[in-house]
């Protein structure tokens, strides 16, 4: 009697080849929904109004051009680069952190050098956006300016897990807006097709659940 119920349980459970058909139809209509929709959702542009331009300072040459682009063309009246030690070349380097470096790069591109302020951030093993937001955010409190908002330029795929980890250091007194750089190294609308794209989209979809879900930081 048992052998029977259990037999009558699992044709219960057991799909239809129609069933069958439809639930993959979905699944492959939700997995193109997400290839298609992940790289905008993840380089999200969402400015705010304000006269501050936070750039980070790790972009490359061409994302900091686009950055100087982006303060000319808008009423800013400060530039701020920020990041930690340099990762690579610290030894040969004359600046030791991508802060510096940054704020050195634009001025060689002729950005008016009384406009742009470097704040290096300490040298960390992990989380080192929120270490170079917490950073600013301590010198903020340190200057005489009086923040309300700031835009805040990153790149690509990167932009929203840079602008949570800004917001989460910041706190709710400063109004975040998030600026993102076309990154060239892939094609954004077709990110599947190289390697590169692949590494990137994926890795930062994972960082990015993990920035706005699991990160707590300790004050």
């Amino acid at each position: 009697m048992n052998s029977m119920k259990s037999i009558e349980r699992n044709k219960r459970f057991c799909l239809t080849s129609r069933e069958l058909v439809f639930l993959l139809v979905i699944v492959v209509l939700l997995t193109i929904f997400v290839v298609k929709n992940i790289h905008p959702f993840l380089s999200i542009d969402k400015p705010v109004n304000s006269e501050i331009l936070i750039v980070e300072g790790w972009l490359p040459d061409y994302a900091l051009e686009q950055a100087m682009n982006e303060f000319n063309d808008n009423n800013y009246s400060l530039l701020i680069t920020t990041g930690g030690p340099l990762l690579k070349g610290y030894h040969l380097s004359e600046y030791k952190t991508e802060a510096e470096l940054a704020a050195s790069s634009l001025k060689e591109l002729g950005f008016d050098e009384e406009k742009v302020i470097a704040v290096p951030a300490p040298d960390v093993i992990k989380d080192r956006t929120y270490s170079s937001a917490k950073a600013l955010k301590e010198w903020f409190m340190e200057s005489d300016l009086k923040v309300k908002s700031l835009n805040l330029f990153s790149l690509g795929a990167h932009s929203r897990r840079s602008w949570i980890l800004f917001q989460k250091a910041l706190g709710d007194s400063i109004a975040v807006g998030i600026i993102s750089a076309e990154n060239l190294s892939y094609d954004p609308e077709h990110w599947w097709k190289s390697s590169d794209g692949v590494r990137t989209v994926i890795g930062e979809m994972i960082a990015c659940i993990y920035a706005r879900f699991f990160f707590h930081p300790k004050e």
